[in-house]
């Protein structure tokens, strides 16, 4: 299929993207399964790129879900050095891109040599304003919406007086739009835990690219896509 290299008119704001597949293209070539996540945090760079050139101003990323953790042991040891070896070597990149970086999710778990990588990440980056960058990282849809509640009844909240608003704000993503393109990469068609209260809305894509082949020009694809979709958000 030929891509067509031309901008859309309507670029959406937020792009949220499940990045899946990374395992399965490993499998494909032969390879160890933790080879598949390397190449697939690799392509991180492309699409952060791709993102800033193309004007998207929102791109969150799903890179470890809570029940991530429930995988080979192995393998999550694995993962765990691929995403400190990540935040190492891409923050420079990522400042120079001018990206804005914010961490989603509970920190129960995750080591304190991370923790202390994502605050630095998100401190130096916290006047950047070209491309909002979220990671969420030890994230999930229904864990973010017990966390608001929880956070809901510590503060006294009263039952009528809680509010649509109100519950976003008590969000792990709360000051951040909902997103208008939701892309699962794999051709597989699962919202897997993923923003489940923000992305009632969102127009969704699923590409049959594994992660580690979703490039610009797949993006682009994407793009056109949602810019030929008529959003009603329930109306005619």
């Amino acid at each position: 299929m030929e891509i067509d290299q031309q901008l859309p008119k309507d670029i959406p704001t937020h792009v949220a993207i499940i990045m899946d597949g990374n395992g399965r293209w490993a499998e494909s070539r032969g390879l160890p399964r933790l080879m598949g996540h390397r190449a697939g945090t690799e392509n991180l760079r492309t699409i952060i790129r791709a993102c800033g050139e193309f004007g998207v101003k929102y791109l969150k990323l799903y890179a470890f879900s809570t029940e991530n953790w429930g995988r080979p042991e192995d393998e999550v040891k694995g993962l765990m050095k691929i995403f400190d070896d990540v935040f190492e070597r891409e923050l420079a990149e990522l400042i120079d891109q001018g990206a804005n970086l914010k961490y989603i999710g509970r920190k129960d778990g995750v080591s304190e040599k991370m923790q202390a990588q994502i605050k630095h990440g998100e401190e130096i980056t916290k006047d950047n304003d070209k491309l909002f960058l979220n990671v969420a990282f030890n994230y999930g849809g229904r864990d973010e919406i017990v966390y608001a509640i929880q956070r809901l009844i510590e503060d006294g909240v009263k039952a009528e007086d809680v509010s649509e608003e109100m519950v976003s704000d008590y969000m792990f993503t709360s000051g951040i739009p909902d997103p208008d393109l939701v892309i699962r990469t794999s051709g597989e068609k699962r919202l897997s835990n993923f923003l489940t209260w923000q992305t009632v809305y969102s127009e969704w894509y699923f590409p049959d690219v594994y992660w580690p082949d979703f490039n610009k020009d797949e993006l682009l694809k994407a793009l056109h896509e949602y810019s030929n979709r008529k959003r009603r958000f329930g109306k005619i």
